[in-house]
């Protein structure tokens, strides 16, 4: 869950509504578990357990974030999320001064005598990542490095030294909060992404235990399409065949993701085709979603559109052949 991300791997979240920052995620009986998912999911939890953050970098469509989501629900604790911002500051995290209140007392009780006391107080109001040190949440911090290096520059005494610097509240004496041993943060980042990205610093990256993801296996895509579209497993395994080929494809700079798989799924259960090499609405499907990003010449995009061709041919039976049963399971968004 990123944004506005499809959520690949499946975790459900439950939002609490008089904390809309806090959200509890729950395990999820559809959360696709392969081997490969079980051996990821058992590091992060021991480096976390051991007191260190885990950081997830690796390239958009390799369930960075769901991942996060679906270990934090592990940890059995709410769950502070924030998105990286360019345009965030230090204040943005942390909080800031919000106004003033003023108290004033009047004291009149002797007729004759008049007193009054005025008090001015600035107003400091936590934001999200101070809330949760304070109370011991899990700290989701996706895309990170969308944020810039001197608004991310707080969470180096968070991650070393287990406190906050609050430079705000210096004047009344509460400049530094000692952070909750229940705090845990994951941390994820696309690499591979230089648009609106910042350069991580060392310091940073030397606080957490980077654990750096890929695409998944072949088993964890089929099984990933399948549960996400409700198409037979035959039928999903060639559409992660030919996804998986055109991936690998020399000269191929659109590197399709598991995402295209569950579209091109979604979009056969939903009009009750199937993955024939004949059917030439499988094969505009196929096109419109595997061929959306090139960024090749015209050249090289006619020659990959005659390489996806072949695969659908290659991997594909024809029309005449006895298709698999579908899935009677209806299909979440």
């Amino acid at each position: 869950m990123s944004g506005d991300n499809v959520n690949v791997l499946a975790a459900a979240v439950k939002v609490t509504p008089p904390e809309k920052d806090r959200l509890y995620p729950e395990a999820s009986e559809e959360f696709v578990q392969t081997p490969y998912i079980k051996e990821i999911t058992e590091r992060a939890l021991t480096y976390l357990t051991a007191g260190y953050p885990v950081h997830f970098a690796g390239p958009a469509g390799t369930g960075k974030t769901t991942l996060a989501f679906h270990i934090a629900a592990q940890l059995e604790r709410p769950v502070t999320l924030i998105h990286g911002n360019h345009e965030f500051g230090s204040s943005d995290l942390i909080g800031k001064e919000s106004g003033y209140r003023k108290n004033k007392v009047v004291d009149n009780y002797i007729h004759s005598v008049f007193k009054m006391e005025e008090e001015l107080k600035s107003l400091w109001v936590d934001n999200r990542l101070t809330t949760c040190c304070r109370n011991g949440d899990t700290l989701i911090y996706d895309e990170f490095n969308r944020s810039t290096p001197e608004a991310n520059n707080v969470l180096l005494s968070i991650l070393e030294e287990g406190i906050l610097n609050l430079p705000g509240l210096r004047s009344l004496g509460e400049g530094y909060l000692e952070v909750s041993p229940h705090f845990r943060a994951i941390f994820t980042s696309n690499p591979q992404e230089y648009a609106g990205t910042h350069a991580t610093q060392d310091a940073l990256i030397d606080r957490m235990v980077t654990i750096k993801l890929d695409y998944p296996d072949r088993e964890t895509e089929v099984r990933v399409t399948t549960a996400k579209s409700g198409v037979a497993n035959e039928e999903a395994e060639r559409i992660v065949d030919i996804v998986r080929e055109f991936r690998s494809t020399q000269g191929n700079n659109s590197m399709p993701t598991i995402r295209a798989s569950i579209a091109i799924a979604r979009i056969l259960a939903l009009r009750g085709e199937h993955t024939c090499r004949d059917s030439s609405f499988f094969q505009r499907v196929c096109h419109d979603v595997l061929c959306m990003h090139m960024k090749d010449s015209q050249t090289g995009k006619l020659a990959l559109a005659q390489r996806l061709d072949e695969l659908i041919s290659k991997v594909c039976p024809a029309a005449d052949k006895p298709q698999p049963t579908r899935r009677p399971k209806k299909i979440k968004r």
